[in-house]
């Protein structure tokens, strides 16, 4: 088995050597090519999700959301519950706040976001969104009639800029009606506009706390309390911790609130990059296929010559296999210098999607995956076109 396979690789030494250079590194260059694409579109989908996850983070969630208990509106005693959730080793912040539907209207431009109620402090301790603030200022626990707004809701006076409905290009210092869900109408000061890259943020606007109270007369409520733990990753443990202190309300995970949204996002990127896998190792296996063909074809004779002396039909049949092989080999050594060629370019400019600048993000596994992906696929490019033609008798081969 050693020495066949000793013949068979000085064979497909000589077919290299010998044959067309041009060729060759043409063939080279489009597994190098196959190779990066196998690697990079499935990078940039990592980046997005962790893009996104880290949204969700600092300027949706936090780690942990508490809500009310089923058949409850309202969280009630939050003042303790929030001193007790405080004392918890691990817990960096907790952010009592209201999430509530409302209509602002700024000179006959009436748009219904999100309207969050929080208490600025608390807020600052669990979410980036008040160091995101792009013109004027956040909000500070005494207002009470003032709001922060998100950019895109803030919005252009061309409309045509607008991504989604906007109050028509309003600014700091302008004021706008609020109209709440209870029917209560009030005029607020636009205090800050906030640009965080996050569309949750960028869309929707901010009163205190204390505000939203006065609006609906409540007192040491909320419906939605934010937690910041200390690390990432331990959101199931910290969970289970809450529930033995005593929390008896709903505690979802901020990947449990993203869920559904990232797994669109994701799941659309996926079918793409699955789409465009499957084209690349097809574009692999025809060039390597029809590179090896043709070199079968070209040498009928001297096949048919090797087979007459006495070498075996799976000697030549390897040989051809070793062919692709080095084909692949060096194909991938070159995907993996353009690789990091791109990579590098990409961390010092990073690719800005409307959520963010989004950097590529490369695993050890994706690796290995694309790269057995493309030996398997250069194998069977090799072994089919060198079996169909070294099956050819040896009187019909030499002939020609």
């Amino acid at each position: 088995m050693f020495e066949e396979s000793k013949v068979a690789f000085f064979l497909a030494k000589r077919s290299i050597v010998r044959g067309n250079k041009g060729t060759l590194y043409l063939t080279i260059l489009i597994i190098g090519m196959v190779f990066v694409n196998l690697i990079f579109l499935p990078s940039i989908i990592s980046g997005v999700a962790v893009l996104f996850n880290q949204q969700s983070i600092d300027y949706s969630y936090g780690n942990l959301v508490i809500e009310p208990k089923k058949n409850q509106i309202y969280i009630n005693n939050v003042n303790e519950l929030q001193k007790k959730i405080e004392r918890i080793p691990g817990i960096t912040g907790v952010s009592p706040r209201f999430i509530t539907g409302a209509t602002i209207v700024h000179k006959g431009n009436a748009v219904t976001p999100v309207l969050y109620a929080v208490n600025p402090d608390d807020e600052r301790r669990v979410l980036k969104t008040a160091s995101k603030v792009s013109s004027g200022e956040y909000l500070s626990e005494a207002d009470t009639d003032q709001v922060v707004i998100g950019y895109r809701l803030a919005g252009n006076e061309d409309e045509k800029l607008d991504v989604i409905p906007s109050l028509g290009g309003v600014d700091v210092g302008q004021a706008v009606d609020i109209t709440f869900n209870n029917g209560v109408t009030r005029q607020y000061r636009i205090k800050g506009i906030i640009n965080s890259d996050s569309y949750g943020a960028d869309s929707n606007a901010f009163i205190t706390k204390k505000e939203y109270e006065s609006v609906f007369g409540l007192d040491d409520k909320a419906n939605q309390i934010l937690v910041r733990t200390q690390e990432t990753g331990n959101e199931d443990k910290m969970r289970i911790t809450l529930m033995s202190f005593g929390v008896q309300e709903k505690i979802w995970t901020w990947e449990e609130k993203s869920a559904n949204f990232l797994n669109q996002i994701i799941g659309s990127f996926n079918i793409i990059n699955f789409i465009g896998t499957i084209v690349s190792l097809i574009i692999a296996i025809v060039v390597i296929f029809i590179v090896i063909f043709i070199n079968t074809v070209y040498r009928r004779k001297q096949i048919g010559i090797l087979k007459a002396i006495g070498i075996d039909r799976s000697i030549i049949v390897k040989s051809y296999i070793f062919q692709a092989l080095f084909i692949f080999a060096i194909g991938t050594i070159v995907g993996c210098f353009f690789l990091l060629l791109i990579l590098q370019l990409l961390a010092a400019n990073p690719i800005v999607f409307p959520g963010g600048p989004v950097a590529p993000v490369v695993d050890a596994m994706l690796i290995v995956r694309s790269t057995l992906s493309l030996l398997a696929v250069s194998l069977i490019a090799g072994y089919v076109p060198a079996w169909i033609t070294t099956k050819e008798d040896i009187l019909s081969a030499i002939r020609g």
